[in-house]
């Protein structure tokens, strides 16, 4: 079994699938993916995302603010936060964290606002979800401050080696998108090749970064196989293998997740 471990369901171009969720998460189990992870970005999206835990029983979900839409009106609080957490279908903090790729100059917002999104994982005591774009020092250095016992994922990881170490030593686990299957992403392959098997996840972060062969379309759940079975390639493994290791991964970091031994 696979589990898609970031994916935002609420955002996926569903014109291939008749316009039918039911169908595109049908072809993703078609092709042995167990469970789904739908991710929070916005205030406003987090009673969608919480609707889906409801409606699928391999769906949970993460709530939070992702760092680019705070300057959309959807600034968090701390009584949202931790409210929205009590649902039982919410497993993870997030996504949150830093990205001064785009917006560089909301950085003092965005530190301030993973500063709160950390805490509350503190509080409740669910991992956290980290988004990171050319922010590498201040990632690191407030999740050091954190210093969170549950840890958490770097999400769609594209930074170099020593990051990632930096992650794994504060207990973090690494995730790999179809970017690491990208001709330009040698760098990239080299980090998916040194982290060590039981800190390692794949994910789609559909619907972007469709993984190759199926690049520059809209990207779904059901391509989390392709990750899987680039990176087993990669690190020389049975696709069966990296596809169990994985999935044990997963629940170990998210302990509320409802995922199917089976």
């Amino acid at each position: 079994m696979l589990i898609d471990s970031h994916c935002h369901l609420d955002r996926l171009d569903l014109t291939a699938y008749n316009g039918c969720l039911d169908t595109a998460l049908q072809a993703a189990r078609d092709r042995g993916v167990g469970h789904f992870l739908c991710i929070g970005i916005s205030v406003e999206n987090a009673p969608i995302v919480r609707a889906f835990t409801e409606r699928y029983a391999d769906v949970d979900c993460s709530v939070g603010v992702h760092p680019l839409d705070l300057t959309r009106g959807s600034e968090p609080t701390m009584q949202w936060l931790l409210d929205e957490l009590q649902h039982p279908g919410v497993v993870a903090v997030g996504e949150t964290g830093l990205d001064y790729h785009y917006q560089a100059e909301t950085a003092q917002m965005q530190q301030d606002s993973f500063r709160l999104h950390l805490d509350a994982a503190r509080t409740c005591g669910k991992p956290v979800i980290v988004h990171t774009r050319e922010a590498k020092q201040d990632t690191l250095d407030l999740l050091r401050e954190a210093a969170l016992p549950q840890a958490g994922v770097m999400h769609c990881f594209t930074e170099d080696w020593p990051m990632a170490k930096a992650a794994l030593d504060l207990g973090y686990y690494i995730s790999f998108s179809g970017i690491v299957t990208f001709r330009n992403a040698e760098a990239l392959r080299e980090v998916a090749l040194q982290v060590p098997s039981d800190r390692i996840l794949v994910e789609t972060d559909s619907p972007y970064l469709a993984p190759i062969p199926h690049r520059g379309r809209p990207n779904f759940p059901a391509y989390v196989a392709d990750v899987a079975k680039f990176v087993a390639e990669l690190r020389g493994v049975p696709y069966e293998e990296l596809a169990a290791q994985t999935t044990e991964n997963f629940k170990r970091l998210f302990p509320l997740a409802r995922v199917q031994t089976s």
